[in-house]
């Protein structure tokens, strides 16, 4: 059973609008923090609780409220009931198995993705999901809070002030926290593609069992990270395309930047993965080799054996008439023609180049 379907398995059986959170995260506090900004102005603090978050939904300035853990459903349905968040929204906030999507609400924008990470002590990728929720003059996001974020260069742009960010508004950010995801993703895939080349080598110096091992839970591995990121496609495509009021036309060539981005990405897995599939049948290529090496070795060696068992036969069946066995020099005579038919079969056999 695969760990997206036990993690469904909470919800089973359980009225739609029901808040249960499907991560693995172990219970702990939600970290909230709020940024709201201006050209001119920037504040920055913690939220202790959803009401504070109140006023700040229909101040002029631009709002990022950023949930650190979803697992405490009181907490994300007092956000969902500040911002006038659908109950059905609230749902998918702490059900973290949802594929990456956008959804239209009219007065805001729901869209789901998945930020990967990689640790380096297990060597594997981290997957988790981020949640947005992207409004005139606010924007939500929400993490499962598994190992940090991607967002920290946000932050300190938004601090100094450098770039474009504090001169424009929420759709921006949303552009600025996918783009950060999306570069995200190519660290992801340089530390895979490292971990191919060295496992390529490997291949080739010394091909075994335990390199299969390898193979496939990097293939699964790239099949992780191809799940994540293909529909991530047609969310930017939607987004680009204005569909929505709250994407602003000057907003638009950003979010094509990220396509092509995201196309790169693409291309680089569907890349690591016929590299994989490749390395699979070098692998299955040359135990088939070393078999037929194996083989024809054998059958060199039975072949030559063969006429030197036939003679061994014929002279061991001690019939009492047999003219060579009371001849002095039989034995050797014998021995002499085994050497030369096995001498001859083996310079025969290399002279051909079967050996």
């Amino acid at each position: 059973m695969t760990r997206i379907t036990k993690r469904r398995i909470k919800k089973v059986g359980l009225p739609s609008e029901t808040l249960v959170y499907t991560g693995e995260r172990p219970g702990g506090r939600v970290d909230v923090t709020l940024i709201d900004y201006d050209e001119q102005t920037f504040e920055e603090r913690t939220i202790r609780s959803a009401d504070e978050c109140v006023p700040y939904r229909t101040k002029p300035t631009a709002t990022w409220i950023n949930v650190d853990g979803v697992h405490e459903a009181p907490m994300i349905e007092r956000l969902g009931e500040c911002f006038g968040l659908h109950k059905l929204v609230t749902e998918d906030l702490m059900s973290v198995v949802q594929r990456p999507k956008v959804e239209d609400f009219g007065d805001y924008l729901f869209i789901v993705l998945k930020m990967l990470t990689y640790d380096e002590k297990a060597k594997k990728v981290v997957p988790e999901q981020v949640s947005l929720i992207v409004g005139q003059s606010f924007l939500l996001s929400f993490q499962e809070g598994v190992q940090g974020d991607v967002f920290q260069l946000i932050r300190d742009r938004l601090r100094t002030g450098r770039g474009k960010i504090r001169k424009l508004g929420a759709d921006y950010l949303a552009y600025s926290l996918l783009d950060a995801l999306v570069d995200g993703y190519f660290l992801i895939l340089e530390k895979l593609g490292d971990r191919i080349d060295a496992l390529e080598d490997e291949l080739m110096a010394r091909p075994s069992r335990a390199i299969v091992e390898k193979l496939y839970h990097l293939k699964r591995e790239l099949l992780f990270v191809h799940k994540a990121v293909w529909p991530l496609r047609e969310v930017i495509a939607r987004l680009q395309r204005r569909e929505s009021a709250l994407i602003r036309e000057t907003t638009t060539p950003y979010l094509r930047d990220v396509y092509d981005h995201l196309a790169q990405v693409i291309d680089s897995v569907e890349i690591y993965r016929e590299i994989m599939t490749e390395m699979l049948e070098t692998y299955l290529s040359s135990v088939s080799n070393r078999l037929n090496e194996i083989m024809k070795v054998l059958t060199i060696i039975a072949t030559i054996f063969m006429p030197l068992t036939f003679l061994a036969g014929v002279y061991g069946m001690n019939f009492k008439h047999m003219p060579e066995l009371e001849w002095k020099y039989g034995y050797y005579l014998v021995w002499a023609v085994m050497a030369a038919v096995g001498g001859g079969m083996f310079l025969y056999f290399r002279r051909k180049k079967w050996m």
